[in-house]
């Protein structure tokens, strides 16, 4: 790849960036590693690319169009994340107290029996000790033993029961002396109920979505017909994604297990960390807020405190170069990370094949929601479309 320096790539006409960037979404196509796909990137607060390309049901003839629904995965845990930080911002809750005052029967505790505290921070910056089912090498993993939901199944059990399953496995370590990506965001929501006294959903709705007019945004479909279908890559192309199915994420993992039908079912338990659904608009709009600054709903002194890295130099397996801070990564040292993104920018995506960034210093906003996993997450389609912003040619971009 040849890069101009992004000071100069990002100040490019947007004609040209929207060609780069159509360029690479059309390649994945055909290349028939998406199967469809909705891509916006705002600079300095206008939207100067937008695009809807592909399928959003292959099999039905249905095209995709920017205003699609997609079962969004971990690209909820910035929205809920958002929450929590709401109530700090309102004085309801306080990064840096122990979560027993709202959820006193969650109690887990280290592998020798010892009693811990944890807190909001812990929880938002994914360092409070716990881990996913997901991640397990197999199912006679502890989580899986334990019956512990990741959110994205067909589960009967309720967000309480879910959380007096976790509380019951050991941490993985204390909190606050390493980090691994897990369920805190799905403690978070519990937290999120006790002190706004409202079902997750409602809370939601009340501290973010509604404020900042994300109407399609919440933890079933309100409209069946936009949302789109799931698909998972596969040899020679993608298939739609069974309904009861298990993709392995990470090598050596037990993968994840999907029930594409919980997008519909409003009686499952609210999942903070991958159940919800929504579109790329309402989502671009909830980074546009925060990335100039939080208001209506925070200060731009919490808005900071989310993006700072709150893990103290330690190294993120499979994230090179980044720390986390409060709901998403923060890149740390863009050499590390082979980026050409700023210092600073925070990132992270959902397993149903999402990506998202936001580079504060050149005033970018992108959101890349697919319905192909993991290509859309994590799979070459997310590189070239990065570097596409920053200017990269794309017949430069890896062939």
């Amino acid at each position: 790849m040849s890069a101009c320096p992004s000071s100069l790539c990002i100040d490019a006409p947007s004609t040209q960036l929207s060609h780069r960037v159509d360029t690479v979404v059309e390649r994945a196509i055909a290349d028939q590693r998406l199967v469809g796909a909705v891509v916006l990137v705002s600079r300095n607060g206008e939207l100067i690319h937008h695009r809807a390309a592909g399928s959003a049901d292959y099999e039905a003839g249905r095209a995709m169009t920017e205003d699609s629904l997609f079962r969004l995965a971990s690209v909820s845990k910035p929205i809920v994340s958002t929450a929590a930080m709401v109530l700090v911002e309102q004085g309801r809750l306080d990064l840096d107290e122990s979560i027993k005052r709202w959820l006193p029967d969650f109690r887990p505790r280290l592998p020798d029996g010892a009693m811990v505290l944890i807190t909001p921070r812990q929880l938002l910056s994914h360092t409070a000790g716990l881990g996913y089912r997901f991640f397990e090498s197999d199912e006679g993993g502890p989580y899986a033993v334990a019956g512990i939901s990741d959110g994205m199944d067909q589960s009967s059990i309720t967000l309480t029961e879910n959380l007096r399953r976790l509380a019951s496995v050991p941490l993985l370590y204390s909190p606050g002396t390493s980090w691994g990506y897990s369920l805190a965001t799905d403690v978070l929501g519990a937290v999120i109920e006790m002190v706004s006294d409202q079902a997750l959903g409602k809370a939601i709705q009340s501290l973010v979505t509604g404020p900042l007019g994300m109407s399609d945004t919440a933890f079933a479909a309100h409209d069946a017909g936009r949302l789109a279908a799931a698909y998972v890559n596969d040899t020679p192309v993608p298939r739609r994604m069974r309904e009861l199915d298990v993709v392995p994420a990470f090598e050596g993992t037990v993968g994840i297990r999907y029930a594409p039908a919980r997008a519909f079912d409003s009686d499952a338990f609210p999942s903070g960390g991958a159940g919800m659904v929504g579109s790329a608009g309402d989502f671009l709009r909830l980074l546009e807020v925060l990335r100039q600054g939080g208001a209506p709903l925070l200060s731009p002194a919490l808005v900071a405190e989310m993006g700072r890295d709150q893990t103290r130099g330690l190294n993120l397996p499979n994230v090179p170069g980044c720390g986390f801070g409060l709901g998403f990564s923060v890149l740390r040292d863009p050499v590390a990370a082979a980026s050409p993104e700023s210092v600073g920018t925070w990132r992270w995506g959902g397993a149903y094949g999402h990506s998202w960034f936001v580079d504060p210093t050149q005033g970018l906003s992108v959101v890349a929601f697919t319905n192909t996993l993991y290509e859309g997450m994590s799979g070459r389609f997310v590189t070239d479309l990065r570097d596409a912003v920053y200017g990269a040619d794309p017949m430069e971009i890896r062939a």
